[in-house]
């Protein structure tokens, strides 16, 4: 084949592909024309004041922890609990052998009669040798030696009601009741076992679980702004599990920051202290620490996963002239729920926020304005995120 025929071939091939693809082409746009415009929702965007939330991780910990110990020793005769059962403050949970201690009261007790029967003889013998030594008719020797045991047996009595005293407090201990309200870990000692003798036996523990404690640190710089825009003293705060289960989300308040800056993080340890009546959250739990910090300064706030990302930078779709429209963006404060604004978008701006994939500059769209259910404040308030006023 020549040159000249293998040029021709050549031109004829670009010229089909060229007049095919502008045929695509025109079909293309054809096509859209024919197309009905795309229903979208959209929320019109405001910079107004919204609660700012920040969020930390932390880990749970128990209010109380108390030990249960044997005060007295004797062997262990009957529990009254069930291991892992919410007992109570002052619910009976063990009791140890009484004999030895029933006894020992007594014993007391009978010391303290016999002495009180001594005491009486002495006051007799006072009080008939008195007038005869005012007389002269007795030696005062004999009188004061009268007076003296009355004092002496006096002061045994008092000896006596200290020894029923600690005799009663002992066998009090035989009954071994909760300090506080709370969950008994299983037992340490089961019935029949010596208990007390030598060291005070752990029996159980009990940890109080309502209220709860978060503890979680954030920076010093976070503390400091913090402490300055916060507007109430203990500021309202609530623990999640991460979307794990909608109910795991307990609400309580921030009452306590240390007074030391971790130099290995610069971080300070605070402390949310949460509702906890049915004990779903346990101690050693990693969760989320929510906490409000403040409601008076204005933000323009959207939903995050509106947002898109690319080599650019962020974007955002609005509708303009019922048509879909690219605005750059840069972000600011950022939360689980909302992102603020702090260049592109402007007060009024139909931001869309549904059928995300379908979109692309330039397509006519139906908008319908959902702000009144999917703006900011009612993103906020579906999450029971504006605090009640106090």
């Amino acid at each position: 084949m020549s040159k000249t025929s293998t040029l021709l071939s050549t031109l004829f091939c670009l010229t089909s592909v060229f007049l095919l693809s502008g045929c695509s082409e025109q079909k293309q746009q054809e096509v859209q024309k024919k197309a009905p415009p795309l229903s979208v929702e959209v929320i019109t965007v405001k910079t107004e004041a919204v609660p700012i939330w920040k969020r930390y991780t932390g880990i749970t910990k128990a209010s109380s922890d108390q030990e249960v110990r044997a005060r007295v020793s004797g062997i262990l005769e009957k529990r009254y609990f069930k291991d892992g059962q919410v007992v109570k403050k002052g619910q009976k949970l063990f009791k140890i052998e009484q004999s030895e201690y029933i006894a020992a009261l007594n014993a007391a007790k009978a010391k303290k009669a016999q002495d009180e029967a001594s005491l009486a003889l002495a006051n007799a013998d006072v009080n008939r040798y008195a007038p005869l030594v005012k007389e002269g008719l007795a030696p005062r020797a004999t009188l004061e030696q009268y007076q003296a045991q009355q004092s002496g047996l006096k002061a045994a009595i008092a000896g006596d009601l200290a020894q029923i005293n600690k005799a009663k407090l002992e066998l009090s201990y035989t009954i071994i009741k909760a300090p506080i309200d709370g969950r008994a870990s299983a037992r340490h000692v089961d019935v029949g076992n010596l208990v007390g003798q030598g060291e005070a036996t752990l029996l159980t523990t009990i940890v109080n679980i309502d209220p709860l404690y978060a503890y979680f640190s954030p920076s010093q710089e976070d503390v400091r702004d913090f402490m300055k825009y916060k507007n109430k003293e203990k500021p309202d705060a609530f623990i999640e599990l991460d979307g794990v289960r909608e109910d795991l989300r307990l609400n309580g308040y921030v009452d306590f920051s240390n007074n030391s800056v971790d130099p290995l993080t610069s971080t300070i340890t605070m402390r949310a202290t949460i509702q906890n009546p049915d004990y779903k959250i346990l101690p050693g739990t990693f969760v989320y620490v929510n906490i409000f910090v403040n409601d008076k300064y204005e933000f323009m706030m959207i939903p995050p996963e509106v947002i898109f990302a690319d080599q650019l930078g962020k974007y955002v779709y609005i509708v303009k002239n019922n048509k879909i429209k690219r605005v750059d963006i840069k972000t600011g404060y950022s939360s689980k729920y909302l992102t603020s604004i702090t260049n592109g978008l402007k007060d009024g701006d139909k931001l869309i926020v549904s059928a995300l994939v379908k979109l692309k500059e330039g397509l006519d769209v139906k908008a319908t304005d959902v702000t009144d259910t999917k703006g900011a404040k009612a993103i906020l308030k579906q999450n029971n995120l504006i605090p009640e006023a106090k």
